[in-house]
């Protein structure tokens, strides 16, 4: 995949993602499901960072199942409940840490009122894309 990052357009990546993400074919193409911050007992935390965490790692385990990793990622989608700059912040710097030095996907960010489960603050969906 290309990472592309163009002149004339504000630098992304100081809020965890690229604004443009070019995948060759032939590829297998790996779609997540939005992923929250419940843990394994489906029980969430109280706490946005705490849930953004979770949520990450959710990722990673369901990437895994099918043999990919967050470098493989093209794309997330991010829903974010009450969403303000200081949970921006919170999800911004999870993204980078999560991804570390590998460069990070397109992303959009939607904010919305409620998500499915009562308490769910966060979640993220992906689209992981390998080459064949």
């Amino acid at each position: 995949m290309k990472f592309i990052n163009p002149t004339g357009l504000y630098d992304p990546r100081p809020n965890g993602y690229s604004h443009v993400v070019v995948a060759e074919a032939p590829a297998r193409i790996i779609y997540i499901a939005g992923q929250g911050g419940e843990n394994i007992d489906g029980v969430l935390s109280e706490s946005f960072e705490a849930q953004v965490r979770q949520a990450l790692a959710n990722l990673q385990t369901a990437l895994a199942a099918a043999d990919a990793r967050l470098s493989d990622v093209a794309k997330v989608t991010a829903l974010i409940v009450d969403h303000n700059e200081e949970r921006l912040g919170i999800f911004s710097n999870a993204l980078r840490a999560a991804w570390g030095e590998h460069p990070t996907p397109a992303c959009t960010l939607i904010p919305v009122p409620r998500l499915a489960l009562d308490g769910m603050l966060f979640e993220i969906e992906a689209t992981a894309v390998i080459a064949k």
